[in-house]
């Protein structure tokens, strides 16, 4: 039988390089998104904890300072990765996500269980926003309008996430790049897009078409990792962001969306696997994301919490050194 012809991509062509076949995207010495057979197995398998269906922050909604200048470095929590970074007089939003749902459908899918930690008529004046890759609970092109409507940042993002955006969000302001390259922002600021071990797709039929990264934003304050969405892949990625970049201020790491580990490990890390990656890549501080706003995954809503707590524990460091956020709380992040 002859082999099934290739779908082309409908996001990106370029030459093949260590991470794309000239088609798709893959991890380097990784493992591909599980078989849809795997994901059946997974759906009905059981097992799968009951959220309630409101967990209130028991933080307020924050109303940030217009800016944050000099060595300050103000972290505010939005919910599950989505968090506002003030720092050198700029505002950066991480994978921005106001909307009630994450899914390609406005009635079904992960429903929030908590509101933004900011309302969207107290954001700051936005500069730049990181979009980390195009899974639905990140890329999120309702807020993205709504962003370019009233504050018109420019977005950084991977490969092929551009063709999406654009599509939906014309003449947004969009700066495209691949693993490894560097990007100047104003005020001494520079963001490196990183790799991670993840995929990426909007469909069943747009696997592995778009980059999937993190991003190491250079500061006067100080170096800040955030890594997205990844799995620990044995450190791999940590390791060369430490030699790479040295010292870090703060890691903004994932901690949730983690169980059954058969299916999600080698994409979505654990706890215990998120205090190593902090160790790692040589992080003063980290902030614990990915968790308690959308149900991804079976782990109960406050088990990646519980867990980051025992991992502190059983690595001897002290809790307030990594951070796990909820929607609201405001962190201002201590000089190294």
């Amino acid at each position: 039988m002859a082999a099934r012809k290739r779908a082309a991509n409908r996001y990106y062509s370029g030459p093949p390089s260590d991470h794309f076949d000239g088609t798709l995207f893959f991890n380097p010495n990784g493992k591909p998104p599980g078989r849809f057979s795997d994901l059946l197995k997974w759906q009905v398998g059981g097992d799968r904890s009951k959220w309630p269906a409101a967990q209130p922050s028991p933080f307020h909604q924050a109303r940030p300072a217009e800016r944050v200048d000099g060595a300050e470095l103000r972290l505010t929590m939005v919910g599950h990765s989505s968090l506002l970074i003030q720092t050198a007089g700029l505002n950066i939003l991480t994978d921005p996500v106001w909307s009630p749902r994450v899914s390609p459908l406005s009635f079904a899918g992960p429903k929030r269980v908590n509101p933004p930690g900011i309302a969207f008529s107290h954001l700051p004046p936005i500069d730049l926003v990181l979009v980390s890759h195009n899974h639905y609970d990140h890329l999120d092109l309702t807020t993205l309008k709504r962003l370019k409507a009233r504050h018109d940042p420019l977005v950084l993002t991977p490969l092929g996430n551009d063709a999406i955006i654009d599509q939906a969000v014309p003449g947004m302001r969009l700066s495209v790049h691949d693993w490894g390259d560097r990007v100047d922002i104003a005020n001494d600021v520079a963001v490196h897009v990183e790799p991670v071990h993840h995929w990426s797709a909007r469909g069943a039929r747009d696997r592995r078409m778009a980059l999937w990264a993190g991003f190491v934003v250079e500061t006067p304050a100080g170096k800040i990792y955030f890594a997205g969405d990844t799995g620990f892949h044995d450190g791999t990625n940590y390791r060369l962001v430490a030699e790479k970049h040295g010292g870090l201020r703060l890691a903004i790491l994932p901690i949730g969306a983690y169980e059954p580990r058969w299916f999600m490990a080698p994409h979505h890390q654990n706890p215990q696997e998120a205090v190593q990656g902090m160790k790692l890549c040589n992080a003063a501080h980290a902030a614990g994301c990915h968790w308690g706003t959308f149900q991804l995954t079976n782990e109960p809503i406050d088990e990646p919490a519980r867990k980051l707590a025992e991992a502190l524990d059983a690595e001897g460091l002290p809790q307030e050194c990594f951070r796990a956020l909820r929607p609201g709380e405001v962190w201002d992040v201590p000089a190294v």
